[in-house]
């Protein structure tokens, strides 16, 4: 447990605040499903996305998911990111709305400060140049920067500690979204150096990371996110047996956000050759059409999927 000095409900509500602007500027999708939520679920999604964009900005110098560069001092970044998490969940303001926006919703859903650690840690590895080796390393750090995510959000929803199938469900939608967001940034990430294809995966291919931003190679990397696609819908089908388990809105709201980022992927897929030509979207028009789509999903029982196979922390 955190130790934690509440907030006012004026400070709390700037910090709501502050965090819906955030998130309006740096995940529209995000904010689009987000609306969904009755009225606490979502500040509390807001509260806890702005530290996760906080994490994300200061790891990579970019500003709210934008223009990234390769920062000089990476390891004082993370650094920085540990020692404030830190300070903000040891109930000290910190004076920076996106930490202490993280400090109030993990003392009120009592968010494990494990999953905060895990976060951190998958940006820990962005910030050394990691470069995964097989599908397994591909899994774990999906899991670090989106599936510990996806458990924080169940925290948030209602989810209680001892219910651990629905837990993994809701990392397994974290690391789904995670796959459609490589898929669609494979070329965008090499020219800043970064790199999330296993080697073994470039090895079936002949390519090389520096391949990758070769517009030469465009129809091995098609082929590659057709195979990322694959296995984002496996993690995705399974989370939905996790959705079915939370209350009305937050089930209409998990599906929206499953159908919207699952359009990604496969937006990826269709485009074939020509994915990275544009950075994809989704027009608001068809997000409408997804969050239907998600109401008729959150009506009827899903499949009951198992798990068997996929990837699983053991925290």
């Amino acid at each position: 447990m955190t130790s934690y000095a509440p907030v006012t409900p004026a400070e709390r509500q700037a910090l709501v605040d502050e965090s819906g602007r955030v998130i309006a500027q740096g995940s529209k999708s995000f904010r689009f499903a987000s609306q969904i939520f009755d009225e606490e679920t979502r500040a509390r999604s807001w509260l806890l996305y702005a530290w996760c964009r906080a994490c994300d900005d200061v790891t990579d110098g970019q500003t709210l998911g934008h223009d990234a560069v390769t920062p000089d001092n990476p390891a004082e970044r993370i650094a920085f990111l540990r020692a404030t998490t830190t300070e903000a969940l040891a109930g000290k303001p910190t004076g920076l709305a996106a930490f202490d926006a993280f400090a109030t919703v993990a003392a009120e859903c009592a968010i494990p400060p494990g999953l905060a650690a895990a976060h951190l840690a998958g940006f820990e590895r962005d910030a050394t140049g990691w470069i995964p080796e097989t599908e397994t390393d591909l899994l774990s750090y999906c899991y670090q920067v989106a599936g510990a995510v996806g458990v924080m959000m169940a925290h948030v929803m209602g989810v209680e500690p001892q219910e651990r199938d629905t837990l993994d469900r809701a990392a397994d939608l974290g690391i789904a979204f995670q796959l459609a967001n490589i898929a669609r940034d494979i070329v965008d990430d090499a020219h800043v150096g970064r790199r999330y294809l296993p080697d073994a995966w470039l090895a079936e291919e002949g390519l090389t990371g520096a391949d990758l931003s070769d517009p030469a190679h465009r129809r091995a990397l098609a082929r590659i996110a057709i195979r990322l696609a694959t296995l984002a819908d496996r993690y995705r089908c399974s989370s939905k047996v996790g959705a079915a388990r939370l209350p009305f809105r937050s089930r209409w709201a998990v599906n929206s956000a499953a159908r919207i980022y699952g359009k990604v992927a496969t937006r990826a897929v269709e485009l074939g050759a020509g994915a990275w030509d544009r950075r994809i979207s989704i027009p608001r028009r068809e997000k409408i059409w997804l969050v239907t789509l998600a109401l008729a999903d959150s009506l009827r029982t899903p499949r009951n999927v198992s798990r068997e196979g996929l990837w699983t922390s053991e925290s």
